[in-house]
């Protein structure tokens, strides 16, 4: 399973901002930009100017379909994700919420 996402880690004891559900409608937050890549995509914060990475295409089409789903559950379906991988797409997502890759559609 190959949907790993790098980015820093939160310092110990951060409660996240959002709980991430995977029922919840999610986008890309407004600060975020994606640089498609052959291994995946490079994502800049230009608030924070923190540089990470989604490793994997298959994450690149999940968070780009994530404005358009309902839910990211869907996302991850619509993505083409195996339905044996889709937990681990999931958890990557809480990992980006929580990195503030992505945001609720709420906010």
């Amino acid at each position: 399973m190959a949907c790993a996402v790098s980015t820093d880690s939160s310092p110990a004891g951060d409660v996240p901002a959002d709980t991430f559900d995977p029922a919840g409608a999610y986008r890309l937050s407004p600060t975020i930009s994606l640089r498609p890549e052959p291994f995946g995509a490079l994502v800049y914060d230009f608030t924070t100017r923190r540089l990470s990475f989604l490793k994997t295409p298959e994450l690149v089409r999940v968070v780009e379909g994530l404005a358009e789903a309902p839910s990211a559950t869907a996302a991850v379906a619509a993505a083409g994700v195996p339905a044996g991988h889709h937990s681990s797409y999931l958890k990557a997502l809480a990992g980006l919420l929580n990195a503030g890759t992505i945001q609720s559609r709420d906010h």
